[in-house]
């Protein structure tokens, strides 16, 4: 079989009420009872819709009344019940608990188990999360198992019984109206429970009637015992239930209609972020930084306990230099931490601060000393030639002093290039001669 004709619909004929049954809700012989199988008893597959544990509870009594389900009968409700004391009434989820609903309710686990089955395939259950054997290794457990827990859901079949118009389809549609037939049946429903009101309400005429009739003999009520009323007497009110006296000051206050109608609550402000050029910050860049930063918070092991927003506030001076992630986690790496803060962003911050001020420093110190940088990088210039041309001199002259030295010993190169010579020659050269 395959898995499209495993999640059909098996389509079982409602049988007739008869007319020796018990007075329950009527169902015509052309409806179907609908079997929900296989994944049509999962939340995002089901046709029914969500319900709370009160509605809930009243569609699945209609539901076994009806006799949709060959199964289904009032052994069924206990279960039922038991499900929905422990609903939450907000999704109408429930853990199963299988164990606990057998003892509750007085049945055996594989009872539990019939009753449950029955209540999915009539579509009042849908799986919201499967329970699993897996360990789930809580502290101070040896073992958890994985609950499973269900929805409570309302299946199509009893929203067309009751007229009920829906908005949407599936777990999330929800009643949007009634139909005429459904508004009728309401109204009758609703007059029949008054009328059941009424009638179970006690008679109290004996009073009325002698309102009512003239020259009726009055009632004979017999004493009142109140020998021991005194140990029923309230308690003495005492200091401590004295109601504090309200002090009324004199005098009235006038506020103007047109001040009473305004607006006492001021709209927050919107944050604004501003890049360091002043400039306002876009959310693309914002998107472009954070992305860069949890890059980071991943390669940088002692970073990865911070919140990223408050990471991407401080690294925003390297991300908008055009830092990628490599670059900035290799400067954190060359901290060389062999500790772990504990609030990483702040020692950043702390951080980049002190380089930023060692720049500062280092830049206002080649200032004061008149150090150009693009002046240093010419070829051949100096601030000082004469300084500089009395240098080479004297090295020309140690080197031919070094030179005539070796040659009387006899250590002479290897070679016939004399360095002595070579910077004779440089110093002659018309580069050398701005320096004279």
């Amino acid at each position: 079989m395959s898995a499209v004709a495993a999640s059909a619909a098996v389509m079982v004929p409602a049988p007739r009420p008869s007319s020796d049954a018990a007075e329950g809700p009527v169902v015509d012989e052309s409806m179907s009872a609908v079997l929900v199988v296989g994944e049509g008893q999962e939340v995002r597959r089901t046709r029914s819709r969500r319900a709370g544990p009160r509605a809930w509870l009243r569609a699945v009594v209609w539901l076994v009344e009806s006799g949709l389900h060959p199964k289904a009968g009032p052994w069924i409700l206990p279960v039922a019940r038991d499900l929905a004391a422990r609903m939450d009434y907000g999704l109408g989820l429930v853990m199963y608990d299988l164990e606990g609903t057998a003892r509750r309710t007085g049945t055996s686990v594989a009872t539990v188990k019939r009753h449950v089955q029955v209540l999915r395939e009539l579509g009042a259950l849908a799986w919201w999360r499967h329970g699993s054997k897996a360990n789930l290794n809580l502290p101070g457990r040896a073992y958890t198992a994985t609950a499973t827990i269900y929805a409570a859901v309302i299946p199509p079949v009893y929203d067309v019984a009751m007229g009920h118009r829906l908005a949407g389809s599936g777990y999330e549609a929800r009643i949007c109206g009634m139909t005429v037939a459904g508004r009728e049946r309401a109204a009758a429903e609703s007059a029949a429970r008054s009328e059941a009101r009424r009638s179970r309400q006690p008679h109290t005429g004996c009073r009325s009637a002698a309102r009512r009739g003239a020259g009726a003999a009055p009632v004979d009520n017999s004493a009142v015992d109140n020998r021991s009323s005194k140990a029923h007497e309230p308690h003495s009110l005492g200091r401590y239930h004295r109601s504090p006296e309200v002090q009324v000051e004199s005098g009235c206050k006038y506020t103007s209609r047109e001040r009473a109608s305004r607006s006492t609550t001021s709209p927050s402000p919107r944050k604004v972020s501003f890049n360091s050029d002043g400039s306002r910050r876009t959310a693309s860049q914002t998107r472009a930084s954070v992305a860069i930063t949890s890059r980071v918070r991943a390669l940088v092991n002692w970073t990865q306990g911070e919140d990223l927003r408050r990471l991407d506030v401080v690294l925003r001076p390297r991300t908008d230099a055009g830092w990628d992630e490599h670059m900035i986690a290799a400067e954190l790496h060359s901290w060389m931490l062999t500790w772990r803060p504990s609030r990483p962003a702040a020692y950043i911050r702390a951080r980049l601060a002190q380089q930023a001020t060692a720049e500062h420093a280092a830049a206002a110190y080649e200032v004061a000393e008149g150090w150009d940088e693009q002046e240093a990088s010419g070829t051949l210039t100096a601030s000082a030639p004469g300084l500089v041309r009395s240098v080479l001199d004297g090295l020309a002259a140690g080197m031919a002093a070094y030179s005539a030295r070796q040659a009387q010993y006899g250590l002479d190169d290897l070679t016939d290039t004399s360095a002595a010579a070579d910077m004779a020659a440089f110093l002659a050269t018309e580069t050398t001669g701005a320096l004279a």
